[in-house]
C-alpha cells in the first residue's frame, strides 16, 4: 500500500501553498487525499491561475467538505497524517476545541487522536492572544505549527522560490525530504571572514 497523506486547503490567503504541495507530492510515492473548504475554492480561483478542477486533479482522492462519512474521517483508515495549507484561524480554532464541524476539522481531529503527524500552515498576521493560545494548545497536543514564513538566506528570485521553500519544509515534517538548493548549508561567507578572507 502506498503511503497516504491527507491534504486540507482552507479559505485563508495563500492557496498556492496547498496547490504547490499537491504538485510536489505527485512526484513522490504518496497517495494524496484532498478536502477543500468552500472558501478555499473561492481563494484558489481569486489568487491563482488554477481552476478548482485542475487542483482536484492533482490529488488521488477528493472529498466534499461536508462528507463526514469519508474514509479520512476514521482512525482505522491508515495515513501518514495531515497537512492543512493554508490553515485559517477559524479552522485552527475548531481543531483546537475539538469542533469537527467539517471534514477538514474531523480529519485533523483524527490525526490528533491517533497520534499522527498534523502540520498546520497557519496564515494570519498580526496574531492576537486567542490565535496564539489555540496554536499552543495544538502544539501541546503534538501538532506542528508551521506558518508559511519566508526565508531569504537562499536568495529567492521570485514568489515561486518563496513558496517552494515553505513546501519543502512541510514535506520534511513527513520524512519526504527533497533535494533543493534552497537548503541551508552554513554561512560560508562568514567563515571566510573569520578565517581572515576578503570581505
Amino acid at each position: 500500500m502506498s503511503a497516504r497523506l491527507v491534504v486540507g486547503i482552507t479559505g485563508a490567503s495563500g492557496a498556492i501553498y496547498g496547490v504547490r504541495l499537491l504538485e510536489k507530492l505527485r512526484g513522490l510515492p504518496v497517495e494524496t487525499h484532498l478536502v477543500l473548504t468552500r472558501w478555499a475554492r473561492v481563494t484558489i480561483e481569486h489568487e491563482t491561475s488554477y481552476s478548482l478542477a485542475e487542483v482536484r486533479a492533482l490529488a488521488d482522492v477528493n472529498y466534499a467538505e461536508d462528507d463526514q462519512a469519508a474514509a479520512i474521517s476514521s482512525g482505522s483508515f491508515l495515513t501518514m497524517g495531515m497537512v492543512i495549507a493554508p490553515c485559517s484561524t477559524k479552522t485552527l480554532a475548531a481543531i483546537a476545541t475539538g469542533f469537527a464541524s467539517n471534514l477538514v476539522c474531523r480529519a485533523a481531529d483524527v490525526a490528533l487522536k491517533e497520534r499522527r503527524r498534523l502540520v498546520l500552515a497557519v496564515r494570519e498576521t498580526p496574531l492576537h492572544s486567542v490565535h496564539l493560545r489555540n496554536m499552543l494548545t495544538l502544539s501541546d497536543m503534538g501538532a506542528t505549527i508551521l506558518p508559511p514564513t519566508p526565508a531569504f538566506y537562499h536568495r529567492p528570485l521570485d514568489i515561486d522560490d518563496i513558496v517552494d521553500h515553505t513546501v519543502l519544509r512541510i514535506l520534511d515534517q513527513f520524512g519526504l525530504g527533497l533535494d533543493s538548493p534552497s537548503r541551508w548549508s552554513g554561512l560560508h561567507a562568514f567563515e571566510d571572514v573569520e578565517a581572515g578572507g576578503e570581505d
